[in-house]
């Protein structure tokens, strides 16, 4: 049969080489299996309390984030548990609209500065990251201060309450600290955004953990990683004062690489779930194919062509290892589609046989070849199985169902993504110019729904230290039927009313504070009918890049934003004011008096 000989002509090269990646997976996923014996030990909540809060830098580049920069600092400066801390935003001055929408946070917060680059964008991350770090070394001499760790992150980022406590913890042994990084989820039908949250969770739960465990050298994620200040001047001292590579799509990687080879130790911080879900920086990528591939594109380029073009195959044993495992999907990309299309083929040949009743004739392919497509096969069905549990850990079964699915159309995005990074690079080379840098397009989550996925107060006022646990389950053994817990505390000044606020914007993840005098808009206060205003306690302040700004004293709940969405077509964004503020802006602005004075909980 034609059809069968040009399938068995297509399967023998790419079972050895499926093969042979497989069982590199395998042996990962083995070591995995060992390794659950060994307990990560993780610092004690006293140990953090008492560890002196050294003093953080950090650098958050941009370009063209006008439209999540300032809900992400907002965010983020509300619910960090740590103190001690400054972060620098990196502006372009041809980028007005970043400029401006970063302006506003750095207004209200004394912790937040812009750091201005001298030329205009975009160039890369690198390079903006490096006027960023010079810009902080700049304000240190002006200040008389020193950061002893700097932390990078990126716009869309929402930064884990205990992230910079940590990061503080285990820079006392180590020089650059990993926090995990997750995707946030997303419904099933997305399954470009859902092939992110399969990856990164087998990434993170699997691949990082046991490199660690192998002493390879721990990839930077580009967010969430925390170094030490001797580890980046280190970094400068071989680079001509450049901490970052300007030059590399991937300066992250980069980064991570060349600390391991200056001898710095390393440490990878393990997933770990909490009452609010994974300690984690938790953000979205790309939801669609095309920015996808974009992304990857960059990755493939800068982890792959321009890692073996730096550093070869040079190293000991166990570097090149990684590299092995780094830069083998420059060949498997390409191949994957083909295999999936031999595997359709073969099943396309095997339906008329079955139909017919005839054994499929084996010796259309010499014997080890078929024998390593069967090998292949299972070592393949193994490995869904394996990322199937790793996304199941995080997402829960219902959207780990779906992986098979995800894998396949995994193959084609980084296909394209493969085949896009060739050519880029192919034609740099031929022109000789550097890579150009392809920025993402961000997007920041909305807060967390009040009936869903949110922690309980009570477990965010004790993990704040706000009350003791003995205190809370007396309060809520006595609260009163139908009385809120927040309320309750109050009024039993068990709780102060600005603690209590504090928590809520914790638990929520929305900011907290009365907005400035010069962001209220008269025009825009009476955009929502009066009565719906007195309805909800709600109170528009700002029109900002299709978005209505929102302050309450009360969390939002899904039949509050579902209301106010029936009345007004924009985004909704809230902020949260204490009762008497509300009042305040509410005699002011509205034509009646605000409804009676209540505390949330």
């Amino acid at each position: 049969m034609p059809l069968d000989h040009a399938v068995a002509l297509l399967l023998a090269p790419l079972a050895i080489w499926i093969l042979l990646s497989g069982m590199d997976d395998l042996f990962i996923s083995l070591v995995l299996l060992c390794m659950r014996k060994k307990r990560f030990q993780w610092p004690r909540e006293a140990d953090l309390d008492r560890t002196p809060e050294r003093r953080i830098a950090i650098l958050v580049p941009l370009w063209k984030e006008h439209g999540v920069i300032g809900e992400m600092l907002e965010r983020n400066l509300s619910v960090i548990r740590y103190r001690n801390y400054d972060v620098f935003v990196g502006v372009y001055p041809n980028d007005e609209l970043t400029i401006r929408a970063a302006a506003a946070p750095a207004k209200h917060h004394s912790n937040v500065h812009l750091a201005m680059g001298p030329h205009n964008g975009p160039t890369s991350k690198g390079d903006c990251l490096n006027w960023v770090y010079r810009w902080m070394k700049t304000y240190e001499t002006r200040q008389g201060v020193r950061f002893e760790i700097v932390i990078t992150h990126d716009a869309e980022d929402l930064i884990h309450p205990d992230s910079l406590r940590l990061i503080n913890w285990f820079s006392g042994a180590y020089e650059m600290v990993q926090v995990p990084v997750l995707p946030l989820p997303t419904p099933f039908r997305e399954f470009t955004h859902g092939l992110y949250c399969d990856e990164f969770a087998e990434y993170q739960t699997k691949d990082i953990p046991v490199r660690q465990h192998l002493r390879g050298f721990i990839p930077s994620n580009g967010v969430g990683t925390g170094f030490s200040r001797e580890a980046l001047e280190l970094l400068a001292a071989t680079r001509h004062g450049k901490v970052f590579d300007p030059e590399c799509l991937t300066e992250d990687y980069e980064n991570g690489l060349r600390l391991h080879q200056l001898g710095c130790p390393q440490i990878f911080v393990p997933l770990r779930f909490q009452s609010a879900g994974p300690m984690a920086t938790r953000e979205y990528f790309p939801r669609k194919a095309r920015a996808a591939v974009r992304q990857r594109s960059r990755w493939v380029a800068g982890i792959t062509l321009q890692g073996w073009q730096r550093h070869g195959w040079c190293g000991p044993w166990r570097l090149i290892y990684w590299f092995w495992r780094d830069r083998k999907g420059l060949v498997g990309n390409l191949l994957a589609p083909a295999a999936n299309a031999s595997f359709l083929l073969a099943l396309a040949s095997r339906l008329p046989l079955v139909r017919d009743h005839v054994v499929w004739r084996p010796n259309l392919m010499p014997a080890w070849a078929a024998w390593c497509c069967l090998t292949a096969l299972a070592i393949s069905v193994v490995q869904a199985a394996v990322r199937t549990w790793c996304a199941a850990s995080i997402y829960g079964w219902c959207f780990a169902a779906g992986v098979p699915l995800r894998m396949l159309w995994g193959n084609v995005v980084n296909c394209l993504a493969t085949i896009a990074a060739l050519r880029q690079f192919i034609l740099a080379r031929l022109r000789h110019r550097t890579l150009a840098w392809r920025k993402t397009e961000h997007d920041y989550p909305q807060p967390v729904s009040a009936e869903r996925g949110r922690p309980r107060l009570g477990e965010v006022l004790v993990r704040m230290r706000c009350v003791s646990m003995d205190d809370l389950e007396e309060m809520l053994l006595t609260c009163p039927p139908g009385m809120r817990l927040g309320e309750y505390m109050v009024r039993g000044r068990k709780l102060s009313e600005q603690r209590l606020y504090e928590a809520l914007s914790s638990q929520s993840g929305i900011p907290l504070g009365m907005p400035d005098a010069g962001e209220v808009d008269r025009l825009t206060t009476r955009v929502l009918p009066a009565a719906t205003a007195r309805r909800w306690r709600v109170l528009p302040y700002r029109v900002a890049v299709g978005r209505l700004h929102v302050v309450t004293p009360n969390v939002p709940t899904e039949d509050m934003t579902r209301d106010l969405s029936t009345v007004s077509a924009l985004e909704l964004r809230f902020r949260l004011v204490r009762p008497e503020e509300f009042d305040a802006l509410a005699r002011e602005y509205l034509p009646h008096d605000a409804v009676e004075d209540g505390v949330p909980a």
